[in-house]
């Protein structure tokens, strides 16, 4: 089917300025639609205040506007290039609220411009949590337990009815901005007022906790034909709990049951047809439990998210590209006939790349807010050597000998033993804190034992600055804890000593030392695979 003919000139939505939450991932993706969109003939008019992006670079589009993304300055980009479509998709929370504030305003209806990829009711019903959930309601797909709150109050009105420990969502942000796990009143008022205060229309869910619940995305697409495509099922390998934006991920899923996939593509269909997508792609977002596979929805992003360059490059499929197409009138069957789309066979790992070492004070622990700036991929054709690939491209080099020192809180400590096992298989000698040391002991594990910080020296901090640890794995769950083990974390980073705060994290890690021992990696170029 050809392309749309009543429209000529479309205008996009740039994400703006690098920020935690929004990095180049937008960058890519973005720049991928402009070049299809000119592909299919359509003048492309540009806005975009980050000067530092290919998107911007000259001759890429028809005009470039690298301007504030604000509502004069667009009014007055729109007032003048008189575009025939907007397309708010691919310049990630930005460019959708943007898009909302100009319906709000009056200035797509004054000027006759057309929302293409997702419509004003389609953002809503996604991004709005209480329209979210009457849509998932309606469909009979269940969410954890939650009320959207617009006070501090009614947050607390909230705990009464749903046991802690409680999510906290901020509405319409970037990464999860303002968000927190609360285990306890103290905590729920101070993270409920972050919350309201980084929203922009000042409302925050409050949500059942499903910590430690595995958590997986799906990349899917949809022409206006009613095709629909799974792109790509990306497992995130830090469970519920962490931000997706944080948590090391692998595409494609690894423990998905077949049951469970089907499960999961029929949902994702069935949710973007509900919230309204008419065309292009989106990322639906799933919790299940593993102890019985209980499925329960958890968002979805009614754009390109920031998963859709990571499963690009795993799967071959150029996202935003055919994602900009099928917006414009093509159909995906036609699309695909041109695109050399072929099965990669790989792993595909994604690490995430953190700023700590620039900001003192910001702790390690990882949650529901998320922390990073920027994220790197290792490929290969096994798991842990594209595991080890993305530790080293994120500047991590991980020990082939030396000394572990080991911390974890009484709900993880059953999990450790088969880690520390192998780490003494694998003859590194292992240092722990008393209630670590004394659980290791007792299950017949020879280890050292160390004073915390506040048990006086010589302690674990101390070892540290003394080079006389080669590894971290730290996990906690107080405030108490994580206030008492944050020189930790801190003096590790700073003495660039790789470190783990998650079990499943630190279980990674240790099988890819012992795979590194006995296999070498093999370098390819992404050129060569796709």
């Amino acid at each position: 089917m050809p392309r749309r003919n009543d429209i000529s000139s479309i205008l996009l939505i740039g994400s703006g300025p690098i920020v935690i939450g929004q990095a180049c991932e937008f960058d890519y993706s973005g720049t991928q639609a402009c070049k299809a969109l000119k592909e299919e003939g359509f003048r492309v008019i540009l806005v975009n205040s980050n000067p530092a992006t290919i998107m911007t670079d000259p001759g890429l589009v028809d005009a470039t506007y690298i301007e504030p993304i604000r509502l004069p300055v667009l009014e007055r980009i729109i007032s003048q290039e008189r575009p025939d479509a907007l397309l708010p998709t691919m310049g990630g929370q930005t460019a959708l609220n943007m898009a909302m504030k100009l319906d709000e305003a009056g200035i797509l209806k004054k000027y006759g411009v057309e929302l293409i990829g997702a419509d004003i009711e389609a953002i809503q019903k996604a991004e709005n949590r209480e329209l979210f959930r009457a849509a998932m309601e309606k469909l009979g797909i269940p969410m954890p337990m939650s009320r959207v709150v617009h006070s501090v109050a009614e947050a607390l009105d909230v705990a009464e009815q749903i046991d802690y420990p409680l999510i906290i969502r901020p509405s319409f942000t970037l990464g999860g901005e303002g968000g927190g796990v609360a285990n306890h009143q103290e905590e729920l008022i101070q993270i409920a007022t972050n919350g309201l205060s980084a929203s922009p229309t000042q409302e925050i869910l409050v949500e059942q906790s499903i910590l430690g619940w595995k958590e997986f995305e799906m990349e899917v697409m949809r022409d206006h034909s009613d095709n629909c495509v799974i792109i790509c099922s990306i497992e995130n390998f830090d469970p519920m709990g962490v931000h997706t934006g944080d948590s090391i991920t692998v595409a494609p899923s690894q423990t998905l049951t077949d049951v469970e996939y089907q499960q999961l593509r029929d949902m994702s269909f069935q949710i973007m047809r509900e919230i309204g997508v008419d065309t292009g792609g989106s990322n639906v977002q799933f919790a299940v439990n593993p102890r019985d596979g209980q499925v329960m929805v958890i968002e979805m992003n009614p754009r390109v998210s920031r998963s859709s360059a990571l499963a690009s490059k795993a799967t071959g499929f150029p996202i935003a590209k055919i994602a900009a197409k099928v917006m414009t009138g093509d159909v995906l069957k036609d699309i695909l006939k041109k695109f050399n789309v072929k099965d990669l066979n790989t792993f595909n790992v994604k690490e995430s790349v953190f700023p700590f070492n620039k900001f003192d004070g910001v702790d390690l622990v990882l949650g529901p807010e998320m922390k990073s700036t920027g994220e790197v991929m290792g490929i290969d054709s096994t798991f842990l050597s594209a595991f080890a690939k993305s530790q080293i491209a994120c500047g991590t080099i991980l020990p082939s000998k030396g000394k572990v020192f080991i911390s974890i809180d009484d709900q993880n400590k059953k999990y450790i033993l088969g880690i520390a096992k192998k780490l003494l298989d694998l003859s590194f000698k292992i240092v722990a804190t008393k209630g670590t040391s004394k659980f290791l002991d007792e299950n017949n594990l020879n280890v050292e034992t160390i004073n915390k910080v506040k048990e006086g020296g010589p302690h674990i901090v101390d070892a540290i600055k003394r080079n006389q640890i080669d590894l971290v794995i730290n996990t906690t769950k107080t405030q108490g804890s994580i206030r008492d083990s944050y020189s930790i974390r801190r003096t590790a980073l700073t003495y660039n000593i790789p470190y783990y705060t998650t079990i499943r994290g630190a279980k990674i890690a240790v099988d890819t030392i012992e795979h590194l021992k006995n296999s070498s990696l093999k370098v390819k170029s992404l050129q060569d695979l796709i």
